[in-house]
């Protein structure tokens, strides 16, 4: 398994945007699937974005798809999350997850792999 720390959050107005960072150690992180979830106060964990070990395929839960892009640096063994056009309805908790397969299926495959600590993204109104 794979240890992750989240960087990037923080407080932004509506419209702005933030770019998280999850940084992984290990030498087989390009054998992951890595994604991003969020757990906004009250509510389920819910997942965002998905990138499959090359790079080359994303996901997208329809509530950020066009806003947020997520991508992958296997050299420096780092996910990142651009977010822009931000909401309020986006403020939450910021979890950065890897799943041990190589291709994306769903969310419940994270449930196998490591999470990062979290990191909260707040968006004024």
């Amino acid at each position: 398994q794979v240890q992750l720390v989240e960087s990037g959050g923080g407080l932004v107005q509506t419209g702005g945007s933030l770019r998280l960072s999850c940084a992984a150690s290990g030498r087989t992180f390009s054998s992951y699937v890595m994604g991003w979830f969020r757990q906004a106060p009250e509510k389920e964990r819910e997942f965002v974005a998905a990138i499959n070990w090359s790079g080359t395929t994303t996901y997208y839960a329809d509530s950020v798809k066009g806003r947020f892009t997520i991508s992958r640096d296997n050299a420096k063994n780092t996910q990142y999350l651009q977010m822009s056009s931000l909401k309020p309805m986006d403020t939450a908790v910021y979890y950065c997850a890897s799943s041990p397969h190589l291709h994306y299926v769903n969310p419940n495959q994270f449930n196998s792999g490591s999470w990062g600590q979290g990191t909260q993204v707040t968006v004024s109104s």
